[in-house]
């Protein structure tokens, strides 16, 4: 690669870091509670406006780049990103700073739809993972480092801060990525359907909404059966509209190439048990640990540096072995590494925290950069841009489903010692060790079996 593409790599992932950076607003959300004068549950909808925006438009948007260009469509989600940063730390109530949410999932869409196939256009088609691995590892240091950021900025300068420090990031990378390639033209310009691009955004917004609802089912049993059916209702017209569309938002024939739809499932299921590890770990720490906050803070980020770390090696791994295997090894390192994790008990050493926190990173890296690859791979080249966009769309409602059902799934676990009479110490030791060895085995399980299958497939 020349110096040219070098920049212009470093510039893609400084632009698309600002959505990772996301992470720094979580640790905001007592400051943010605390101004507006909320009860804590209503901090959830500053995430949920945010995730049901960019997960139900990335695909669409994907299009958008297959179409336009990645590039402009990418340029377009930095400046849009940068409006939005600032229209959230100015928001003077609550009400307008989920408005601004949702402006910010619109930005965040532009940029995850089209920041894959920006990249893996800098590199040769024969070094595609590691233009991946690039990618992968640019994501994760932007993931690692928004909750330091936040708390230091939260404690200078209050919650807006965490909005309205990543405007110059976006802005410096919209100046500096003047130029970047645009779509080939071949003739006449293919359409973009709108119509299924609205069945789909409104499918995936309320399959979330209806997850959403499983938390307090017995409270919300209505609008878990409207979501729930307005979300089948409206895939089933997605998919019968495009099966009949000369140019679809994604062709759905490509699931049916041998395993492309369970390298997909197992991407869900990788990520949904990960998140155990955001979701319950850091109580853990708190409770049951003498480590400072801070020193807490970083022991957590241990898994994002083991994912860091294992970006360039799979890169260089699939170069010499097929994907499919290191996609199968990452979900069994991610397996074995949560069900180290469910071995943790009171006073247990610090290597035996970190290394198992360490070895999970390490497999969610590998498996994601394989799996990207497996994804991109799939796809034609001109379709680039709904490949990139599959690949950070399973990625959330695999976070997103884990929020919901791993915590149902603690909840329950931690029922059955307290009503035996057990403190609530050992009853979150137990729900905790148990939650984690059974997302342990999904893990490892699930990821050979689907990867399995998805080694028919050619490469």
């Amino acid at each position: 690669m020349t110096a040219r593409q070098w920049l212009r790599l470093v510039l893609i992932g400084l632009g698309t870091s600002v959505v990772p950076l996301d992470s720094a607003v979580n640790i905001a959300f007592p400051d943010i509670t605390g101004s507006f004068g909320l009860p804590i549950e209503m901090i959830q909808w500053v995430v949920i406006c945010y995730v049901l925006t960019h997960a139900s438009l990335m695909l669409a948007f994907g299009r958008l780049g297959d179409v336009f260009g990645y590039g402009r469509v990418f340029r377009a989600g930095l400046l849009w990103n940068a409006v939005a940063f600032i229209c959230c730390a100015a928001a003077p109530s609550f009400g307008w700073l989920l408005f601004c949410r949702f402006l910010q999932g619109i930005g965040a869409a532009l940029i995850l739809s089209c920041a894959p196939a920006l990249v893996t256009g800098l590199f040769p088609e024969d070094r595609r993972s590691r233009a991946l691995a690039m990618f992968t590892m640019m994501y994760a240091l932007g993931s690692a480092g928004g909750p330091l950021l936040g708390g230091l900025l939260v404690d200078s300068w209050g919650w807006p801060a965490v909005f309205w420090f990543r405007a110059p990031i976006a802005v410096t990378a919209l100046v500096f990525l003047e130029g970047l390639p645009a779509a080939p033209r071949r003739g006449r310009r293919e359409p973009v359907d709108i119509a299924g691009a609205g069945l789909l955004a409104l499918a995936i917004s309320t399959l979330l909404l209806a997850l959403n609802q499983l938390q307090h089912p017995e409270r919300q049993l209505f609008p878990l059966i409207a979501f729930s059916g307005i979300a089948a209702a409206s895939f089933f017209g997605f998919v019968r509209r495009e099966r009949g569309l000369a140019q679809p938002i994604v062709n759905l024939d490509f699931f049916r190439i041998g395993g492309f739809a369970a390298i997909n499932g197992a991407s869900v299921l990788v990520y949904l048990t990960s998140f155990s590890v955001m979701l319950f770990a850091p109580y853990y720490l708190v409770r049951f640990t003498d480590l400072p906050l801070p020193l807490a803070g970083a022991v957590l980020a241990a898994s994002s540096i083991g994912s860091i770390a294992a970006s360039p090696l799979a890169g260089r791994m699939i170069e010499r072995s097929p994907a499919a295997r290191v996609a199968a090894l990452g979900a069994v390192l991610n397996g074995a590494g949560l069900l180290l994790i469910g071995g943790w008990d009171v006073g247990v050493p610090s290597v035996a925290v970190v290394a198992p926190l360490a070895l999970q990173g390490f497999g969610v890296g590998l498996f994601q950069v394989a799996y990207m690859d497996l994804v991109m791979g799939t796809l034609p080249p001109q379709h680039r841009g709904v490949a990139g966009s599959l690949a950070m769309l399973t990625r959330t409602l695999g976070i997103v489903t884990g929020a919901t059902l791993l915590t149902l799934v603690f909840h329950g676990l931690q029922g059955s010692p307290l009503a035996s009479g057990a403190t609530a110490a050992d009853g979150f030791l137990w729900a905790f060790r148990t939650t984690f060895r059974l997302a342990g085995i999904v893990s490892a399980v699930t990821g050979i079996v689907a990867v399995y299958l998805a080694r028919r497939r050619a490469r």
